[in-house]
């Protein structure tokens, strides 16, 4: 396991009620109502963040593979990003799908960003190994 070695930010959030609940961040810059994935309830639910955190880390992991590769990524870059929840063996599981926008990139150039990006996002790196995850070029 990799541990840091400098600390850039902490992010400090406090979340009452679990799912059914809401969470705010020790600024107050995310203050959110929580409801269960699927419900009618109107909150977001934990596999939606995680999938809104993912998706904006993984650009800015482009952002930066892209200016190591003095190419400049499209203004209307985008990731579209799916979470599932399931189970198996008697036990909650996650799985993900990252569909990468970036038009106007030659397929080859734009491939290389996704994988690099990939191996720089700390999401990427958080997950691999234990969900299934697939990285597709839109």
């Amino acid at each position: 396991m990799s541990k840091i070695e400098k600390v850039l930010y902490t992010a400090k959030t406090r979340t009452i009620g679990g799912r059914d609940g809401a969470a705010r961040s020790d600024d107050g810059r995310l203050d959110i109502t929580l409801s269960p994935p699927g419900s009618h309830g109107a909150g977001s639910n934990p596999e939606q963040l995680f999938a809104a955190g993912w998706s904006a880390c993984f650009i800015g992991a482009m952002g930066r593979a892209a200016k190591e590769r003095n190419l400049a990524l499209p203004a209307d870059v985008a990731v579209d990003a799916e979470v599932d929840l399931g189970t198996a063996d008697g036990g909650f599981l996650l799985q993900a799908r990252l569909n990468v926008s970036l038009p106007g990139l030659p397929r080859d150039a734009a491939q290389g960003l996704i994988e690099a990006a990939h191996q720089i996002c700390p999401y990427s790196k958080m997950s691999r190994g234990n969900i299934d995850v697939a990285i597709s070029l839109a």
